[in-house]
């Protein structure tokens, strides 16, 4: 492309945005609506599956061994699990840690809780606790561990399991849903402000064809208009929702305190990570898609 067909094509799409002053600034209010809420939503939704991560990670099966298990086979064992793709940790508790950790759990820090004791009631409990990256294969993890040799029973905490699984799956339908009707708006609301400026301009696009100027040539302001709204209509929320994010987290963690020692927020740096180009991309797809045929079917009228 030339550089004078570079300059027309930008000089006719702000002279568009310009004519069309109430209806770019409508469909840039819109954008940045609709990409403000979508950032909202998003910063939301990933500290969400964030939190159920980290809870997910708490969630472990619990292998025991049978009674006559060498340290040989202890060590194959745990060899086998830990080369698993969705393990995450395993941990070897002894039947003396686990009496220990049953101890400290129930009678706090009473020294004379194990008296009257004269063997260790979890003398046969030597277990791995098994901590997982995604709780979804659960099932297949026990089916495993249940295969190997020197295993005597699998604990799982399938209802937990279930929970997070149902509750992902929540997630991504509510999100794909909200996306969809925020992008369907934000396209509609672009067609209509690129529809305006064909209007406008329609006597001279029928002079430019009558000469021979080509689609692309007649297409090009019109589609830089569009783009041009996207980037100004994605920009200005993901700048409030930069310095918004931190002083929103702050604010509830001061407010409820108690949320402290319960839930830990993805810095805006992580969050951002994602949301800054996608956000970008939205803005500078929903206006190129939404004026490329807005223009395309005027062009064919």
């Amino acid at each position: 492309m030339r550089v004078s067909t570079i300059r027309y094509t930008i000089k006719q799409g702000l002279r568009n945005i310009v004519r069309n002053k109430m209806f770019s600034i409508a469909s840039i209010a819109t954008m940045a609506a609709c990409i403000f809420m979508f950032g909202i939503f998003y910063s939301l939704i990933t500290n969400v599956q964030y939190i159920v991560e980290k809870a997910e990670e708490s969630v472990a099966i619990v292998v025991f061994m049978d009674e006559d298990v060498t340290e040989k086979q202890l060590k194959n064992i745990e060899k086998k699990l830990s080369a698993r793709d969705e393990v995450l940790e395993v941990k070897y508790i002894s039947a003396e840690q686990a009496w220990e950790d049953f101890g400290n759990e129930y009678f706090g820090e009473d020294s004379n809780w194990a008296e009257g004791w004269d063997v260790n009631p979890l003398e046969n409990s030597d277990n791995f606790e098994v901590y997982m990256k995604d709780i979804s294969k659960q099932a297949e993890l026990v089916e495993y561990a249940e295969g190997i040799k020197g295993v005597r029973k699998v604990n799982k905490s399938e209802q937990v399991a279930d929970a997070l699984n149902n509750f992902n799956m929540l997630i991504a339908y509510v999100s794909g849903a909200i996306i969809l009707i925020l992008l369907a708006v934000a396209i509609f609301l672009i067609s209509n402000t690129v529809s305006m400026g064909i209007t406008i301009r329609k006597e001279e696009i029928a002079i430019m064809k009558y000469i021979g100027a080509k689609d692309s040539f007649v297409r090009a302001p019109f589609i830089f208009e569009g783009v041009l709204i996207g980037i100004f209509g994605a920009t200005v929320p993901l700048v409030i929702l930069y310095f918004a994010y931190e002083k929103a987290i702050n604010y509830i963690l001061t407010k409820f305190s108690i949320l402290n020692t319960l839930l830990d927020f993805l810095p805006v740096s992580a969050v951002y990570k994602t949301l800054l180009p996608v956000g970008l991309a939205l803005g500078v797809g929903i206006g190129f898609v939404g004026s490329f045929f807005t223009i395309k079917k005027h062009l064919k009228a």
